[in-house]
């Protein structure tokens, strides 16, 4: 399974720490940093790693949130039958700092994963227990 993670530039940290305990599972994971080379068009690339990814974890963040990227990653995601059952939503920090009228409509209809507190290795586990989980389906 090749897992793209959809997040604000702002989010960088967390979703290399979250792509890299993935990896750790055994899961692939797409990485611009490695992925995306100078001179390279990048919307062209983040579109061509939309489509041959087949799970997708959306850490949702105040800066994410109102990323008009993220939503387009979202939209395309729910769009795909590849991404059936794949798509991860994850609400990143306390609930008193996310607005559930923020969070995209149809994501509120998904078993979202809670990230309290991020910093904790523990809590990417749920993560990746996740996507373990829908590989094996």
């Amino acid at each position: 399974m090749k897992v793209f993670i959809s997040h604000a530039e702002a989010d960088e940290e967390l979703a290399k720490r979250i792509a890299d305990t993935l990896q750790n599972a055994g899961l692939e994971v797409w990485d611009h940093r490695r992925e995306i080379l100078p001179g390279d068009n990048w919307a062209d690339k983040v579109a061509q790693a939309l489509r041959e990814s087949n799970a997708m974890v959306v850490l949702l963040t105040p800066a994410a949130l109102h990323s008009s990227w993220v939503r387009r990653e979202i939209e395309y995601a729910l769009g795909q039958k590849t991404y059936s059952k794949r798509l991860i939503p994850v609400l990143v920090g306390p609930p008193e700092e996310i607005s559930e009228d923020d969070v995209p409509w149809i994501l509120r209809y998904l078993n979202m994963i809670r990230l309290t507190k991020p910093e904790q290795k523990k809590n990417l586990k749920e993560i990746t227990e996740a996507l373990l989980a829908v590989a094996e389906a």
